[in-house]
């Protein structure tokens, strides 16, 4: 058990930003680390005056993947008949799973090597942003690993199935700016200029209704599941019971009233 926090959690505004912290271990994912980020991520949804959530890495990655060598060391030896990564990957799953469904948007700030479980953490963000040196890529097969909490499941309908595959079977890591066109990355930017720019995007989203925002990246996700005619109708379901927010009154009122729109988030 590490004994140190192994993420940093500070509020900019409305805007969590979690570090990870792990740079001499290029913030490989540990079961401490897993269970810092649970807690944080709750504490994150219980807070109505943080809106969104930006995860970074500390050093010069953003996370390199699951740290295996930890595992095994923390169960008294190395891989043999019984499996000591069975209750870390539930643990793994279970955080990600959290990240991917909290209510409230959140960024991956990309500052460097993102690799295997970093790659599907930043996946479990809704947007990704990415320092131009960040290099990205799977890994899993470079070591006989199989992905555990999206790398084959959710990378293919990021990107496409032959660009994932591409990636999956070859362990290779490629540069952040060419998975732009693909849709993986969302930007781009200097080294220097991340944190400024991602402070700048998140601090964009926070201003708009939280309300609307969380209805927003929830319809996408089970629109996502169904054909096109049915997410259209959950859509305007959706839409019928917006129609009676508090934020959608203000920021009609603001529009016509040429002012800037207090919301509420109700």
């Amino acid at each position: 058990m590490e004994a140190t926090p192994t993420i940093r959690y500070e509020q900019r505004g409305a805007t969590a930003w979690i570090t990870l912290d792990r740079p001499d271990a290029m913030n490989a994912l540990s079961g401490p680390m897993c269970t810092e980020l649970l807690e944080a991520i709750g504490r994150i949804e219980r807070d109505p005056g943080i809106r969104v959530i930006v995860l970074t890495g500390a050093g010069r990655a953003f996370c390199a993947g699951a740290d295996l060598k930890g595992v095994f060391e923390d169960a008294g030896g190395s891989p043999g008949p019984i499996d000591p990564m069975t209750d870390f990957l539930d643990q793994v799953g279970t955080m990600m799973e959290r990240l991917r469904v909290c209510p409230k948007p959140s960024i991956a700030a990309l500052n460097g090597l993102t690799l295997a479980g970093g790659l599907e953490l930043a996946m479990a963000c809704d947007l990704i942003i990415a320092a131009d040196s960040a290099r990205i890529g799977d890994a899993h097969a470079n070591f006989g690993v199989f992905p555990g909490a999206g790398g084959a499941a959710i990378l293919p309908r990021r990107i496409g199935a032959t660009a994932a595959k591409y990636l999956l079977f070859t362990g290779d890591t490629l540069p952040a700016k060419e998975l732009v066109p693909l849709g993986l990355v969302n930007r781009v930017v200097p080294d220097a200029d991340l944190g400024s720019e991602v402070e700048k995007l998140a601090a964009r989203i926070a201003s708009k209704s939280p309300l609307v925002i969380r209805r927003m990246k929830q319809t996408v996700a089970d629109g996502l599941e169904q054909p096109q005619a049915s997410a259209l109708r959950l859509e305007r379901v959706v839409l019928d019971a917006h129609r009676h927010s508090h934020d959608i009154r203000e920021g009609l009122a603001a529009f016509v009233g040429k002012r800037t729109p207090d919301f509420k988030g109700y």
